[in-house]
């Protein structure tokens, strides 16, 4: 997929900077060559890359879940940057384009892709996954050949000058697109959003683009809470209490307790919130689950967006009796377009999504304090951590 080798280049090829993972947070610099692009395919400058859970994953365990990496592996996926080659036969785009990368390629063939529903693909290869074996080298490095149709141009969103990104965050918006088109919200909608991390912010966003009238998120962590019903990502805020029972009866009456306090909560001036119509749950945690499944109304849904426990014990028959159907949602197909044109309006209600990416480091070399930083919800300062991105600039001294 992205033309690298180690072997003696041919004289066309470039040496690039390759930030690689070698186990548990041992990250490298390394030499790579890599050739030019193949007929269909184009090489991009990475420019900025936003650092996710996975990646934290990987960087702190060598794993992710059941996925274990099994060779050295690039991390990053949450990227944009500039077009420096175009292959045989490409006309999206040209050199010098500015570009977001969707990093997901299926296999285009199955009854699944040719549905529209790449995303669950069987064949999926995924950058900085080690799902798939070889890995699917991440996007932390100078360059990367990457196919022309899996490349989004940033029409309209980034004026010469401008950060890319907004460009980066692209990938957990399109998460929270996907989550949305999933829970299929109508105009009015009571919404919950457990998790004030990057793509439930994104997600809680995205409910109220879409018409939702009241946007409810709840976290332990008190500033990200504050951070989202300060700067327009949600209409109620709520910090759930670190409690936790002796037995999985008291660990439920919790969640029912959480879901019953969060329906008392209310807008200014506006009557309290209740049971929602849906249930965006965005950390995976066990408790929030179950929350969830307690604060949905009779026929609502609850979303399942975070990869977090395995196995969890859950309140079915709180669901089944009340018909809450529980719908999964994994990464998202087909969303890039409408993220470029959330991003792109400025319109009243909108957030600035920008105060989104709250540390910024410059340089594959500090990768490993990029990801210490995205490790935390606070940094030494006592400021709130959220996006991290690691941007990096070509000095030119990479050319063979």
């Amino acid at each position: 997929m992205s033309n690298i080798s180690t072997k003696v280049p041919e004289e066309k090829s470039q040496k690039i900077r390759a930030s690689v993972l070698h186990g548990v947070r041992d990250l490298r610099i390394e030499g790579r060559f890599l050739f030019p692009p193949n007929p269909g395919m184009v090489q991009v400058a990475i420019r900025t890359t936003g650092l996710c859970g996975s990646d934290l994953h990987y960087y702190n365990h060598y794993r992710n879940g059941d996925i274990i990496v099994q060779e050295p592996l690039s991390l990053g996926h949450e990227s944009a940057g500039v077009i420096t080659k175009v292959g045989d036969g490409v006309t999206n785009v040209k050199v010098g384009d500015k570009v977001a990368l969707e990093v997901g390629l299926p296999c285009g063939q199955c009854e699944r892709c040719q549905e529209g529903r790449y995303n669950i693909c069987k064949g999926m290869k995924f950058r900085s996954s080690a799902k798939s074996f070889p890995h699917s080298q991440g996007t932390l490095q100078d360059r990367i050949n990457h196919p022309s149709g899996w490349v989004h141009k940033l029409r309209f969103l980034l004026p010469d000058g401008m950060s890319l990104d907004l460009g980066a965050l692209l990938e957990p918006l399109g998460v929270a697109i996907h989550a949305e088109r999933r829970a299929k919200l109508v105009p009015g909608s009571k919404v919950l959003v457990f998790g004030a991390g990057t793509v439930g912010l994104l997600s809680a966003a995205v409910a109220k683009i879409k018409g939702a009238s009241t946007v409810a998120i709840a976290d332990i962590d008190e500033g990200r809470v504050n951070f989202a019903t300060q700067n327009g990502f949600a209409d109620i805020g709520y910090t759930v209490p670190l409690k936790r029972g002796s037995n999985i009866e008291e660990n439920l009456e919790i969640a029912r307790a959480t879901a019953e306090a969060i329906g008392t909560q209310a807008k200014k001036g506006g009557d309290v919130i209740g049971e929602v119509d849906t249930v965006f749950e965005c950390t995976g945690v066990p408790s929030c689950v179950q929350a969830g499944i307690y604060a949905t109304r009779p026929g609502g849904r609850l979303m399942l967006i975070g990869m977090g426990s395995p196995i969890q014990t859950l309140p079915v028959s709180a669901a089944a009796l009340r018909e809450v159907d529980l719908v999964g949602v994994f990464r998202y197909a087909n969303t890039y377009p409408e993220g470029i044109e959330i991003l792109s309006r400025k319109d009243a209600g909108y957030p600035d999504f920008s105060k989104l990416v709250t540390h910024r480091f410059q340089g594959l070399d500090n990768a490993p304090e990029a990801f210490d930083m995205a490790a935390k919800t606070k940094d030494r300062d006592g400021k709130l951590v959220l996006k991290v991105m690691l941007e990096t600039k070509e000095d030119g001294k990479a050319q063979l």
